[in-house]
């Protein structure tokens, strides 16, 4: 019996999928990486990204559409905005967290920045909990997951 889906099955509903329709973009996590970091403008998200102007513009505008930014004019001549999380885009805080924890673990890369925390900088590590039963899930399926209606 063959795992591969018939080509004309539909892809698989996943919370992941819908996840990634609105973040699955480097530049989309690495503006909001810009946020938590306390960078708001365009033209400090853009040195720090990297990202194109008209690549940056778009993200920005899809950011806010999809509720994870909100813009707060800081002035009237010319009118300026900075973009500043939602309590939505606050709760992306863990993703990028354990990116960071996988990153950390598995890529090489001294160097990379790290944030301050207390007299030492950061070394995020990530404990993921089932919110119904209260256990530890570590990433695998078990047994009685073939039980659970999808």
């Amino acid at each position: 019996m063959s795992l591969d889906p018939e080509p004309t099955t539909l892809p698989r509903p996943c919370a992941i999928a819908d996840a990634l329709e609105l973040i699955g973009e480097r530049w989309a996590l690495l503006i909001v990486r810009e946020q938590f970091w306390g960078n708001h403008r365009f033209s400090g998200i853009q040195r720090a990204t990297g990202a194109p102007r008209d690549v940056l513009s778009a993200r920005l505008r899809s950011l806010v559409d999809a509720g994870i930014l909100e813009k707060r004019r800081y002035t009237e001549r010319p009118p300026r905005d900075e973009y500043h999380l939602t309590a939505r885009g606050r709760g992306l805080s863990p993703v990028l967290m354990a990116i960071q924890e996988w990153a950390y673990e598995e890529l090489d890369g001294e160097g990379r920045a790290r944030f301050p925390h207390g007299d030492h900088l950061a070394d995020p590590v990530s404990h993921f909990t089932c919110r119904v039963c209260g256990k530890p899930l570590d990433g695998r399926r078990h047994e009685h997951a073939a039980d659970v209606p999808a």
